[in-house]
């Protein structure tokens, strides 16, 4: 795949960047290496300055990075816009907790000297260079959920970003060295899919973290578990929204939440609810309120601030999601909305808001993530259906319940196989709470307190009498 910002709007080649070779590669990372052995030593209050730094440009120049987001793939310029500020939320939660989420652990004085020791405590030391591998479709945010405390416990970062968002990339490298950070701090690697490798295989990297296509993590995994290396992977979600009689009185409120959850980002994320899952008691005033709604929703140029959903920000990925449709329809699914193309739209890589009732197992639909505004609907007689269908599923990053039973929700708190459970609300990251899934979702966590300590060396010290 060629290095290039291509509006997915128009399918217009904007500009092309050239990859870097084998010399320039290895000049950053030998940088990162280098920098890392004096920067590990520098003080919480040093990091947390240069971070907030960073974070006050990225306020300054929010519309200007927002127009490059929504001219590399497609987000809505609202959309954009609303990224750059929780980026640079993050960084600033970052630098006031960081010390106090790494501080030195001390056990019980008994258990200590049960081991024989006069003194005892664990310390969480940096690992050093972590290859950070992101997708394109929250290209700010993806990046800053794991530089921000990776920075800030003392590692150095080197980020190889989707090949579609170079200018976001550069932005990033560009962005913590005018706040700063020492120059091996934060790199990008202009480079393609196949260098990937002989990075992570580098013996001065230590570590990697990979958002993206369950092949993508397969592949890193792979690789550094042959050279038994750490990784944090978050990869694919399938998420379940679930609806039951309780929430009867706030169908409104679930299907707006459920349409915001369905389509945001242009329905290219993890973490949207794909999956819409409704008991038989409130299924027809559910289906048809959200039939409705995601009728109704405006497709048409992510410039404009009138727009709810941008072109997918590929031609590909608009055949894939064209491809699990088809199989639907073919199948006995029916398309309550949307199907189809936009007829106004002949340029650029748009598709209808779209829903499928009467989806079944056959279905490539249902195993399969549709990454783009279509959602599926399940009709489900009972609790205990509702936990099955939810979990019929290769993924596990996050789940959706709309329930005022509190029998119920203690039943899907523990039941349901994914990295969190949203009551009454949609799932969103926030940085003080870890984020991450379980099956093939991925592994490890990012964020809050769990996110920092990831890519950190656990370290036991201890004192003899």
């Amino acid at each position: 795949m060629p290095i290039a910002t291509v509006n997915p709007a128009t399918g217009e080649t904007v500009r092309t960047f050239e990859p870097l070779g084998a010399e320039g590669i290895e000049e950053r990372i030998d940088r990162a290496e280098r920098t890392f052995r004096d920067y590990r030593r520098t003080g919480f209050d040093s990091r947390a300055a240069l971070m907030t730094a960073a974070a006050d440009l990225l306020d300054k120049e929010r519309d200007d990075i927002a127009r490059v987001m929504t001219l590399e793939m497609g987000k809505t310029l609202s959309a954009a816009r609303a990224e750059a500020a929780k980026c640079a939320k993050a960084m600033r939660w970052y630098a006031a907790n960081a010390e106090r989420l790494l501080a030195d652990e001390h056990p019980a004085e008994a258990d200590v000297a049960d081991s024989g020791a006069h003194r005892a405590f664990v310390r969480y030391r940096p690992l050093g260079v972590v290859l950070a591998v992101m997708p394109w479709n929250f290209p700010l945010w993806q990046v800053v959920r794991f530089a921000a405390p990776a920075l800030m416990a003392g590692n150095t970062g080197l980020l190889k970003h989707a090949s579609n968002v170079p200018q976001t990339a550069l932005y990033l490298g560009d962005l913590f060295h005018r706040a700063g950070f020492p120059a091996g701090c934060f790199q990008t690697l202009l480079v393609g899919s196949g260098a990937i490798e002989g990075v992570l295989r580098d013996p001065r990297v230590a570590a990697a973290t990979l958002t993206g296509s369950e092949g993508a993590g397969r592949a890193v995994a792979s690789v550094a578990g042959d050279e038994i290396k750490p990784t944090v992977l978050e990869l694919g979600g399938s998420d379940p929204f679930v609806v039951m009689p309780s929430a009867a009185d706030e169908l409104d409120h679930a299907v707006h939440t459920a349409v915001t959850a369905r389509v945001q980002n242009n329905g290219q994320s993890c973490i949207a609810a794909k999956r819409f899952i409704v008991h038989d008691a409130v299924y027809d005033g559910f289906a048809e309120r959200f039939r409705r709604a995601m009728g109704a929703l405006v497709v048409g140029d992510p410039m404009s601030d009138r727009t709810d959903i941008g072109p997918l920000a590929t031609e590909q990925g608009r055949a894939d999601l064209e491809e699990l449709v088809e199989d639907a329809l073919a199948r006995g699914a029916r398309a309550l909305c949307g199907a189809g193309r936009p007829e106004a739209l002949r340029h650029g890589w748009y598709y209808q808001p779209t829903v499928l009732a009467d989806v079944s197992p056959a279905m490539r639909i249902h195993r399969e993530e549709a990454f783009g505004p279509v959602a599926t609907l399940y009709r489900v007689p009972d609790l205990d259906t509702a936990v099955a269908v939810a979990n019929d599923t290769p993924f596990g990053l996050s789940s959706n319940v709309w329930t005022r039973d509190t029998d119920e929700q203690r039943r899907f708190a523990a039941d349901l196989e994914a990295g969190g459970v949203y009551f009454n609300g949609m799932t969103a990251s926030h940085p003080a709470l870890p984020f991450g899934g379980v099956k093939r979702s991925g592994y490890g966590r990012e964020l809050s307190g769990h996110g920092i300590r990831a890519f950190c060396n656990v370290t036991t010290v201890w004192y003899g009498r």
